[in-house]
């Protein structure tokens, strides 16, 4: 199962599973968005429409998936605000929070319960790179949800280990995504170590496969993340975004 698997990486997981023969469910606000893809009415997908910070029908789809086995729970839904956008639309960062926390907390509460009864599975959480920036003035709301996103994975793993329940955080940092372009005026080149979706998703695959517990990647920006968090405060202040 899928949550946010209409677009982006999401999607492209979605894509490399079903073509391993994989029964799926994707799962998102707009399942519309699916219209003219080759996923859409395929055999072996089903598809469920809705917003995964509404409890009760996130937990009714779950279930219902689940009826058959639940293997693995992928979710990369997830919402993002500027500073800028926070001012103009001071309610958008209820969204982020709902999508990029909470809805993560009762999607895992919900799988978890599944998986739980079956004695095995896989809880998964496509997190941000940019939530292992140290805090500093200046930092988003986006960076502060993904890092809370990070140490949601955490509790899960350590609560959930001793059932046999495996729970991977991938951390990514820039994937040319449709998305990451419309935030970027229709170019994301200029982002630094920028990976495709297809590189991205081949880190991620390998990731789930081998049941890593965090998986950061590419190399290059986490050690730039590190060097950064490792600077005096004096210094940090100075990113303002």
């Amino acid at each position: 199962m899928i949550i946010g698997g209409t677009s982006g990486i999401g999607l492209a997981l979605a894509e490399h599973y079903a073509g391993q023969g994989a029964q799926l469910a994707l799962c998102a606000r707009r399942i519309a968005r699916l219209n003219g893809h080759r996923l859409a009415g395929a055999p072996g997908v089903r598809t469920y429409e809705f917003d995964i910070g509404d409890r009760e029908a996130l937990t009714a789809a779950i279930q219902d998936f689940g009826a058959g086995g639940l293997d693995l729970l992928i979710v990369t839904a997830g919402q993002y605000a500027d500073a800028s956008g926070l001012a103009l639309q001071p309610a958008a960062g209820h969204g982020v929070v709902r999508t990029n926390v909470v809805g993560l907390v009762q999607a895992f509460d919900a799988a978890s319960q599944v998986m739980l009864r079956q004695g095995h599975g896989q809880l998964v959480a496509v997190a941000s790179i940019a939530g292992l920036l140290k805090e500093y003035p200046g930092g988003s709301l986006y960076s502060a949800s993904k890092r809370a996103a990070i140490g949601v994975c955490d509790a899960y793993r350590k609560s959930l280990a001793p059932f046999g329940i495996a729970v991977t955080t991938l951390v990514p940092g820039y994937v040319d995504t449709a998305r990451l372009r419309e935030l970027n005026g229709g170019d994301a080149g200029t982002k630094p170590f920028l990976q495709s979706e297809a590189q991205a998703v081949q880190r991620m695959t390998g990731a789930i496969e081998r049941r890593v517990e965090r998986c950061v990647f590419p190399w290059q920006l986490h050690l730039l993340v590190r060097l950064f968090n490792s600077l005096p405060h004096s210094l940090r202040i100075l990113r303002r975004k």
